[in-house]
């Protein structure tokens, strides 16, 4: 199978990429580009890492019959100080919200995503140090 998307430069260090319709704006660091119009690329990957795993885990645990009220998820990445200043870890941290949840079916989703079906999880993880975290807020 086969994937594409589409980066057209716009303006100074601005660019706008196309996915099936679907827009965003990458910029440079203010220092570089002097107007953050978009994201940046490395959190970006961070960004796609959170979204292939909440669609899983989301999904996942709704055929798990599991009534979670929110999910939010918080990557945090570790960079080298040196060029070409490329991720070393990320640390993934789930952060469900519900009444009595039961946390062996939400490690059970996590793992389930992490491992078999996340492919931005499975990328990065022949890569990089990759980790994860489970809370729970009532």
């Amino acid at each position: 199978m086969k994937r594409s998307v589409e980066l057209n430069w716009l303006e100074d260090l601005v660019f706008e990429v196309d996915n099936e319709g679907h827009k965003i704006m990458i910029d440079a660091d203010m220092e570089n580009s002097g107007k953050p119009r978009g994201m940046r690329p490395k959190p970006l990957m961070m960004v796609s890492l959170a979204g292939c795993t909440a669609i899983d885990v989301v999904d996942i645990l709704k055929k798990m019959r599991v009534n979670i009220k929110g999910l939010s998820i918080k990557v945090d990445g570790n960079i080298r100080d040196e060029l070409p200043k490329d991720f070393l870890s990320m640390h993934v941290i789930y952060v469900f919200k519900g009444k009595n949840l039961p946390l062996d079916k939400l490690e059970r989703a996590v793992q389930l995503s992490k491992d078999k079906y996340c492919g931005v999880s499975a990328t990065l993880a022949k890569a990089i140090d990759l980790t994860y975290e489970i809370q729970i807020i009532d």
